[in-house]
């Protein structure tokens, strides 16, 4: 089993001054680690039973299988059955990483040349901090999720390193001021009310942090290996992380307790029958800003809600089931948010990279890059 790197230096984009080359990823650039290998029987269709073993483990993400099983009407080993046959044809998969209070969130437009455009998204979806990366309508044609250790580390992430690439010819770069929604709190909608009551207990991201402090470093190599798959067990984590079991457990306990990692089982939206991703820039006035947001936090299609600097201070994405409920969407939410302006609307065209997750170009999960946040 392949041993889960450290985080340093190799971690960022290679440095240099002047625009860096549309090359391929170096050396300096994080590895890509392969997640499970892909069935020979790959899904295209996914069952009733498929999709409430998905939202189990969005409710409760490390709940045996024995609990699964008893609330989804299967037994255990028929629900680790599945779960494996999802994962191993990209259709689901298990992820984890630090919470956003322990680094600073960029929302980052890249304005490409036209021959750009694919040379650029190859050599971004290896960078770390690159958490996401989109192909998008509009005048901007790639848009990233970035991580920093902090707003200098932000500014020359996204002034150097994205504005000097060949072919990039304006960035444009939104600080995230608050999160309230993101992909981990996003459910499939296929379990009654009771069996959700069952699993609630789990949670899938962080409460509340009493301080605002990041992992440990030693926490790092358990960080990175659950974000490979959030579903290992303590005795695997163990043998990648060079620790001992009890030591695993501990550290797990803490990290959950004090709010610093995220849990998401995530899926493939096409045959969850949400295929079309669309983005909201929004400006919302006055005092109500925070009651609009949570308002918008709770629709069922919103998958990130962000309250973010600028003039259309809210970003909202939500995943839709065809590109004419985008419009619908919009007119529902200014109906009942008429001081809400739409300031941007754009429509993904593909899905790249999620959350350190590669995907193809039917949105399964092929590869796994892990998240490092940049740092000057």
């Amino acid at each position: 089993m392949a041993r889960v790197p450290s985080t340093d230096t190799a971690s960022q984009p290679p440095a240099g001054p002047g625009p860096a080359p549309l090359a391929p990823a170096t050396p300096a650039v994080l590895p890509v680690l392969p997640v499970l290998p892909v069935l020979a029987d790959e899904i295209t269709e996914l069952s009733e039973t498929d999709l409430a073993l998905v939202e189990a483990l969005q409710l409760d993400p490390r709940a045996p299988w024995s609990r699964i099983g008893a609330v989804i009407g299967i037994d255990a080993t028929t629900a680790a059955r599945r779960w494996r046959r999802l994962t191993g044809s990209g259709v689901a998969w298990m992820t984890a990483y630090p919470a956003q209070h322990t680094s600073v969130i960029g929302y980052v437009d890249l304005a490409c040349d036209a021959g750009a455009v694919e040379p650029l998204t190859t050599l971004l979806q290896s960078w770390g901090p690159v958490f996401s990366l989109e192909r998008t309508t509009g005048e901007h044609q790639l848009f990233l999720s970035v991580a920093a250790r902090d707003l200098p580390s932000l500014d020359d992430f996204a002034v150097r390193r994205l504005g000097g690439l060949a072919g990039v010819r304006s960035v444009r770069l939104s600080v995230c001021t608050a999160v309230h929604r993101e992909g981990s709190g996003w459910l499939v909608h296929t379990l009654n009310a009771r069996q959700r009551s069952d699993l609630g207990g789990g949670g899938t991201g962080p409460g509340r942090p009493s301080r605002r402090t990041g992992p440990h470093e030693s926490d790092h190599r358990l960080l990175l290996a659950l974000g490979v798959d959030a579903r290992r067990g303590h005795a695997e984590l163990a043998r990648v992380c060079d620790l001992t079991e009890t030591t695993v457990r501990r550290r797990l306990r803490r990290m959950i307790a004090g709010g610093e990692v995220y849990f998401r089982c995530d899926l493939t939206q096409r045959l969850a029958g949400w295929p079309v991703i669309a983005t909201f820039r929004l400006t919302v006035p006055g005092p109500g800003t925070e009651a609009t947001a949570k308002a918008l936090a709770g629709l069922p299609e919103t998958r990130l809600c962000s309250s973010v600097t600028g003039s259309d201070n809210l970003l909202l994405s939500v995943w839709l089931r065809s590109p004419g409920d985008c419009e619908a969407l919009e007119e529902r939410i200014l109906r009942r948010h008429p001081g809400i302006r739409v300031g941007e609307r754009n429509i993904t065209l593909r899905t790249v990279k999620r959350m350190g997750r590669l995907l193809d170009g039917d949105g399964r999960a092929r590869d796994h890059v892990p998240i490092s946040p940049a740092a000057t």
